[in-house]
């Protein structure tokens, strides 16, 4: 070792001694000379994780150290029989030596506790520049500050000094940590240390500047106060801070608490915990008490002081001290502030869980609670008078509005909330307390909602005031006792009490008793009222909820939630609690792990379960959740992207145009407000848009998820669900709208629209292998066309949704599939009035179709579009397409057109209209060339008995019954018994649904029974058990006629009895409006007479 280099990790203390070598000496290829340990910063530090311990880590050194240790010390003893004892400050070096920085500070804190301190650690752990922190990476051997031995020398320290000092924070325990829970703790013990060492510093520099002031004051002012005993000498700061001490210590030990409370607000620069915070290193004088009774007993000498903070004239110190020593306390009290700003950091970081909730999105959950101060009575409620004049002032503001009020008989009891709350808040006693705070929660029998909300309102501002441990020991239990209150109102407050006070609770409370309190009101109790408040406070809860473990129970609630019978609450479910659980899920990590992925396998066992009944409330209520972690889901891609770090807020970034986004259900479900800002949004997306057209997703993880998992499930899903189901198709259809409305449009056309068409498989080509192709008849298409191709309006969005419901007509049609799907996206378009127009664009290409088979279906998609379509488009476009299509060459695109036409009869109203159907339907009933088409009279039998009776009387009475009876009576005639049965069978279903209409006499005699005897002419021979019901209704039918009769007699004289009973009412009011309004005369009338 080269003399005169200092190493605080030899043995020896005399080398201690010696002069320090400035490490800038060595020249940068010089390494460290064998022997020497490296610094606690140096690339071979880093390559042994093994040296750095973690706070409280109790690691021996290791056995190399041990037998060095031993060695030494045994040759120290010179070589005895006896075993070598290895004195302290030898394993001392040893540690510093080997690193083990901790196991050292540990020593050295048991060594002060058994009075042992030990100098060279002492002096090793007051020395800031150990812990220096390098500001950048120095070249290979010179390392600024270190010294030989590898701890940082005080001055070269001093001179590479960064601009604030840290010390063992810079040291990475993460990276050694075997336990990366438990890193916050660890970091508050060292800091806590740190700071102990700072304020001691601080400490030192305060005794040594009070001991240079009093050296310094000048002699002349001592002598003129000697001399001259009338003179009173003037009060210190210091005398004033240290009487000031005693004298509030006087006022808390004799009770005095309020003018102890007032006295300290006067002195808010002084510190009345802390002696030492008076300015003088010195110990504590006796109190006020001891000070009177000695008084005259003895008289304790005057030491000439100087106040260490003010009243000292630099000028007469020696030298720069002062300046050196004030800016050496400067720049420690610096290092203090530092200090406790981290530690509160952390601290911080430990009660809320480090959630990332936006303060955009904290806000809006917090204002659930529904609570305001806009009122006179409301900012009362909200403050808590904290002394006694306080309270005074509190009094006389709200006495004036009560006692009026109480002389008058009226309970004004809301001015008394917010005196008992303040009495409750200042009360000593814990009995008074609590039965002030039983009183506040019985204060109102019934509390309408002002009322609830100026009572939540001071709980708050008890809770704000008096901390979470007495909101836990005294108001908690108040809620508890109500929790099976008789009355609805008092449980609501109980619900919403629990969200107020959530922020103000203690984390362990939060996650238990109040979970388990409102979790029973959500499960037993029977007010919707209370139950929807129940499932906002829940969302409160769920925003500061901090243990992993009560993810299973949140998503439990969310499911108990979601089924409750109340819309109320379905609703408050949507807008608050799963939001709320999303962002909890997110910063769990488990929204894409977890919540999705348990959602879609309850829906895919639902599918599974129904394959003969679908429970389709069920199905809308998993749908309904996915549907809402949709915004979370989005907010999650944007923040996880791999542009998140370059956005930054710009002036001229593009706002976001106002339907880019789904209408939210509630604040908490708009986008802008889980990021952040409108604004930061705006930055993102524009971010966004750029990286899908320009950049790719490689390496983005969530959306690649949403990509490669998310879309193929639900793809999958959706092809399993029964195409008839109309509720069904609809909820899908919502769910793929909001997605790639929420993801955005090049999202939409790059990402979604390629896996359906992937599926789908519409090209010319396929035409002819799809007959197997079972994918066309499910829900896919239906909700590939109403949920992803109407999610943008542009022309050339409608035109893609024109060709593809074009080309599903015509591959369906050519195919010889069932048109169910066909059919489910007709009539889920056709409930928009804004795709009228283009269905109808879609049919008319049906309706020139060179295929028979394509104009077939056309026709019949006809039928379900009348019902919506106004009148004007029906007689514009409906109708001349159903009169061409009536006079197609082939008898089945004729027949096809039946159903449509019926329908227009069922639904339009003007009477030409009505007119030119009625003669189109004429024509196929009374032409020859369809005297023997059966399909048609089927058809057409079919059709009036679905339309008869919703269609107009006149039209039923002078068409439908009448072609009825010659359709029956000429039934009669068919010959081939199978063609009879089946128009038979047809006939028997429309005379069951019109026989429930009023028909007229003559109707009834002419045709409805005639048609009905022929019909049960065929079913005597045909069907014997329709015959007998047929017999039935035949003779229900005549004894309608006959006791239609038998009314109209009764009838006249029941006219004939109501107009004596009208002349005898006459008669009776002229006889009362003669008498006089006299009470005695009116009562006369009733009396018998004698």
């Amino acid at each position: 070792m080269a003399s005169g280099s200092v190493n605080p990790f030899n043995v020896s203390d005399s080398e201690e001694e010696a002069e320090p070598q400035r490490s800038d000496e060595r020249s940068p290829g010089d390494e460290a000379p064998p022997g020497r340990s490296p610094g606690p910063f140096s690339p071979q530090a880093d390559q042994e994780p093994g040296t750095l311990l973690l706070p409280n880590s109790r690691i021996s050194p290791s056995a190399d150290s041990v037998q060095a240790l031993g060695i030494g010390g045994a040759a120290g003893l010179g070589g005895g029989g006896a075993e070598p004892r290895v004195s302290v400050d030898a394993i001392a070096a040893q540690l510093l030596r080997d690193q083990y920085i901790l196991t050292a500070l540990e020593l050295h804190t048991e060594l002060l506790e058994a009075g042992r301190e030990l100098p060279r650690l002492r002096d090793y752990f007051s020395n800031p520049g150990n812990f220096e922190r390098q500001s950048g990476t120095p070249p290979a051997g010179k390392e600024p500050g270190i010294g030989a031995g590898g701890a940082l020398s005080t001055e070269d320290a001093g001179g590479y000094r960064a601009g604030s000092i840290s010390t063992l924070d810079s040291l990475d325990f993460t990276r050694y940590s075997d336990d990366g829970n438990r890193e916050s703790d660890e970091r508050v013990a060292v800091l806590e240390f740190e700071l102990r060492k700072a304020k001691e510093t601080i400490q030192a520099l305060r005794t040594n500047l009070t001991q240079a002031a009093e050296c310094e004051i000048p002699s002349q002012e001592r002598k003129n106060y000697k001399s001259s005993p009338e003179i009173q000498e003037p009060i210190r700061p210091l005398e004033k801070r240290a009487l000031n001490f005693l004298v509030n210590e006087y006022l808390l030990k004799n009770e005095y608490k309020l003018s102890s409370i007032t006295f300290s607000d006067e002195n808010d620069d002084q510190d009345f915990e802390l002696w030492d915070d008076v300015g003088l290193n010195i110990p504590k004088p006796p109190d006020l008490l001891q000070l009177y009774r000695n008084c005259g007993s003895s008289h304790p000498s005057h030491r000439e002081t100087a106040d260490a903070a003010v009243g000292v004239d630099t000028s007469d110190l020696p030298g720069d001290y002062v300046t050196k020593e004030a800016a050496q306390k400067t720049e420690t009290i610096q290092v203090v502030q530092e200090l406790e700003y981290q530690i509160s950091l952390l601290n911080s970081e430990k009660q809320t869980k480090l959630q990332k909730l936006s303060p955009a999105f904290h806000q809006a959950l917090l204002s659930f609670c529904r609570m305001s101060a806009d009122s006179r009575l409301g900012s009362e409620v909200s403050r808590i008078a904290d002394s006694e004049e306080s309270v005074m002032l509190m009094l006389g503001r709200c006495l004036p509005h009560i006692v009026p009020n109480v002389l008058l008989a009226k309970r004004e009891v809301t001015e008394l909330i917010p005196l008992i709350l303040c009495t409750a808040c200042l009360h000593p006693e814990p009995k008074e307390r609590d039965q002030l705070l039983h009183i506040l929660f019985n204060l109102i029998k019934r509390p309408d909602d002002e009322q609830r909300q100026m009572i939540l309102m001071g709980c708050v501002a008890f809770a704000r005031h008096v901390g979470p441990t007495r909101v836990e020991v005294e108001l908690l239990p108040q809620c508890w006792e109500q929790i099976n209150h008789k009355y609805p109102e008092r449980r609501l407050l109980v619900a919403e009490s629990c969200g107020a006070l959530a922020p103000y609770l203690p984390k362990e409370i939060r996650s238990s008793l109040v979970l388990s309190m409102l979790q029973q009101m959500l499960a037993e109790d029977k007010a919707d009222m209370v139950r929807e408040a129940v499932v906002k406070s829940l969302g409160i809860i769920m925003g500061y909820i901090d243990d992993p473990d009560k993810y299973s129970q949140g998503f439990e609630l969310m499911l108990l939630s979601l089924g409750d019978l109340s819309e109320r609450v379905v609703a408050a479910t949507h807008q608050v609690f799963i939001p709320a659980f999303a962002a909890w899920t997110v910063e769990l990590g488990n929204l894409q792990a977890q919540l999705i992925p348990s959602l879609l396998s309850r829906i895919e066992k639902l599918l599974q379960q129904g394959e003969h009944g679908l429970d389709e409330h069920k199905l809308h209520t998993f749908l309904s959740a996915l549907q809402s972690l949709i915004p979370p889901l989005f907010a999650l891609v944007l923040q996880n992207a791999p542009f998140t770090s370059r956005a930054k807020l710009q002036s001229d970034i593009t706002p976001i145009e106002v339907t880019r986004f789904p209408r939210p259900a509630s604040p908490l479900q708009d986008v802008a407000t889980i990021i952040g800002s409108r604004e930061q949004l705006a930055i993102l997306l524009q971010l966004y848009e750029h990286q899908l057209q320009h950049e790719g997703t490689t390496g983005w993880e969530t959306l690649l998820w949403v990509v490669n998992q998310l879309l193929p499930q639900l793809i999958e899903i959706v092809g399993r669900i029964n195409v008839a189901s109309t509720t069904c198709v609809h909820e899908f259809s919502r769910f793929f709208w909001r997605l790639c409305r929420t993801f955005g449009k090049t999202f939409t056309n790059t990402k979604v629209k390629p896996q359906f068409q992937e599926i789908l498989r519409l090209s010319e080509e396929n035409v002819d292998a799809s007959a197997g192709n079972g994918i066309l008849t499910k829900a896919t298409v239906p909700i590939y066309a109403t949920g992803v191709l109407t999610c943008y309006n542009q022309e050339e969005d409608r035109k893609l949704l024109v060709g593809f419901l074009e080309d599903v007509m015509t591959t369906l049609s050519l195919s010889h599939a069932p048109l169910d799907s066909l059919k489910a996206s007709f009539v889920e378009l056709g409930a928009n009035p804004a795709y009228h127009e283009l269905l109808l664009t879609v049919l008319w290409y049906g309706v020139v179709h060179t295929s028979a088979l394509v104009r077939c279906t056309a026709a019949r998609m006809f039928e379900l579009l009348v019902k919506g379509v106004n009148e004007t488009l029906v007689a514009q476009r409906v109708v001349p397409a159903l009169i061409t299509l009536s006079s197609d060459p082939e008898i089945s695109v004729r027949i096809s057109t039946i159903p449509a036409f019926g329908t227009i009869m069922e639904t339009v109203t003007q009477r030409e209209l009505l007119e030119r159907v009625k003669m189109q339907l004429a024509s196929f009933l009374e032409d020859p060339q369809y005297q023997d088409q059966h399909s048609l009279h089927m058809e057409i039998i079919k059709t009036f008995g679905r339309v008869g009776p919703n269609a107009e009387p006149r039209f039923r009475d002078e068409f439908v019954l009448p072609h009825l009876h010659k359709l029956a009576l000429g039934n009669n005639m068919q010959t081939a018994e199978n063609k009879r049965m089946d128009i038979a069978s047809q006939l028997f279903e429309a005379y069951s649904a019109l026989s429930c209409c009023f028909i007229s006499e003559e109707i009834m005699l002419n045709h409805f029974l005639p048609g009905l005897r022929c019909l049960r002419t065929d079913m005597e021979h045909l069907s014997p058990e329709h015959e007998v019901i047929l017999s039935s209704m035949i003779k229900e039918c005549e004894l309608k006629v006959e006791n239609r009769g038998i009314g109209e007699a009764q009838g006249s004289m029941s006219i004939a009895a109501s107009l004596v009973g009208e002349d005898a009412k006459t008669k009776f009011l002229s006889k009362m409006g003669q008498l006089t309004t006299s009470g005695a005369m009116l009562a006369n009338v009733f009396q018998r007479k004698k």
